[in-house]
């Protein structure tokens, strides 16, 4: 993946007040810190961080690093997930210069925070030297302007949580799961005949179809000289919505509720759901089924015929500095450890429940035990391994990513009435363009 430059970004240029608008709340100032001189580390004296995070406990984690550097005090301060409301903090507090030194940043969504110059370009205190300590695609995604803009804390590589019996029920041979997606729609089918459905299509979150997308080959926006290109037309996106479109139509997936909800867990529990191809975190949301324990297991997502990817990822977040930190050295050291040591790894996943790890070939020790939940399988080592392996490095995050997916998500929403997932995506993209020109980003469509 090429590395935005600012202009990139920018799209040939933008006056602050259409740059305040890529915001809903005041914007944080239009000062870069990426300019100046450098904020020397701590000469001796003791250092005290704030790390704005939504992960319960993470104060826990931070105890295990402040007793093991006396010089710096890492603080917790709980704030709601990024869109309930944590960004708006954030933004909020940018915007009056009392932002912490840390704040927990989807991937997705650090071009939004560049924009508004609210992120200290860590390259300029040495992040680059940590770089191989990171999975290659994760730091791709918090690489832009020539700079970084973020610690990749955690990721979703993508699979197939299933319950064996059930598929076999339908058919399925024992120990064998789908292994292409047309596999899958065979599977659904026959699982309808036992009034069970294979998995779930949510219609108002589209960040899952894009995952599916990007398994499939997908990149719906990169940057070029002149500004953005955007391409959601492509066969990748067509075909994944074509795919899904028939599912619908054929009612071989539920739309009535998404997963994770207490309709699902209802559903899951009674065996009218057999399944969910989701972000690795979703283990410990299954092990929430009633009566599940031995009666799922794991298995690698369906792929896209010979073409695409073996995996995807679905979310995934940053320990990002902000802007008004005044000691960004000291906030690179401790986003490094929590991500990449073994102790802060193994730390997340206790107290915090974190979702994959950052840097590969760290599990994490209560992940590299078989579990007794998914029928004693050792699926951490055995599935989503590889799955951090067969990912489509070509896949960027662009400004407004959030309010393109709410374009789609309405647009998808319009299935009941008719209209196709195809010509949703088709019409989103339209209004995409739209948005980026209403907020001076410069954008066409490819080959257009």
């Amino acid at each position: 993946m090429a590395q935005f430059t600012r202009r990139q970004l920018l799209g040939g240029g933008m006056s602050a007040a259409a740059l305040a608008l890529l915001t809903a709340c005041a914007s944080p100032g239009m000062t870069s810190v990426n300019s100046g001189a450098l904020i020397p580390a701590a000469a001796g004296e003791k250092v005290t961080l704030t790390y704005w995070s939504w992960l319960k406990d993470l104060q826990k984690v931070a105890d295990i690093f402040n007793r093991a550097h006396p010089n710096i005090e890492v603080r917790v301060s709980w704030i709601p997930q990024g869109n309930a409301g944590g960004y708006q903090k954030l933004y909020s507090a940018l915007a009056a210069g009392a932002a912490p030194d840390l704040g927990q940043i989807e991937l997705r969504t650090i071009p939004e925070f560049i924009l508004v110059n609210g992120l200290v370009d860590l390259s300029r205190y040495g992040a680059n030297e940590f770089a191989h300590l990171f999975d290659p695609t994760l730091w791709n995604q918090v690489s832009y302007t020539g700079g970084v803009y973020g610690i990749p804390q955690d990721s979703g590589p993508m699979a197939m949580f299933y319950q064996p019996a059930i598929l076999e029920a339908a058919g399925a041979a024992a120990g064998t799961t789908p292994r292409t997606w047309d596999d899958w729609a065979a599977l659904a089918t026959a699982l309808r005949g036992q009034n069970a459905y294979i998995d779930c299509f949510p219609l108002a979150d589209s960040s899952v179809f894009a995952s599916l997308a990007t398994q499939a080959g997908a990149a719906w926006l990169r940057p070029e000289a002149d500004g953005w290109v955007i391409n959601m037309t492509d066969d990748a996106t067509l075909n994944t919505a074509r795919f899904f479109d028939a599912a619908i139509d054929e009612d071989l997936v539920e739309t009535g509720f998404g997963a994770y909800s207490p309709a699902w867990f209802s559903a899951a529990a009674s065996g009218s759901i057999a399944s969910v191809v989701t972000g690795s975190w979703g283990d410990a949301l299954v092990e929430g089924v009633g009566g599940g324990s031995g009666k799922w297991r794991v298995a690698p997502m369906p792929v896209w015929g010979e073409t695409g990817y073996g995996s995807s990822y679905l979310g995934g977040s940053t320990a990002a500095v902000m802007a008004s930190s005044r000691h960004p050295k000291e906030a690179l050291e401790f986003a490094v450890w929590m991500t990449t040591s073994k102790e802060g790894i193994d730390a997340l996943i206790e107290n915090s429940g974190i979702g994959w790890s950052a840097a590969p070939g760290v599990v994490g020790s209560p992940r590299e035990v078989p579990s007794e939940f998914f029928s004693g399988q050792s699926y951490n080592q055995d599935v989503f391994v590889p799955a951090t392996q067969q990912q489509n490095a070509d896949w960027s995050w662009w400004p407004v990513t959030q309010q393109s997916f709410n374009i789609l998500s309405d647009g998808f929403r319009k299935k009941a009435s008719g209209t196709s997932l195809v010509d949703s995506v088709a019409t989103a993209e339209q209004q995409i363009m739209t948005v980026f020109r209403n907020k001076g980003l410069s954008i066409r469509k490819e080959n257009a």
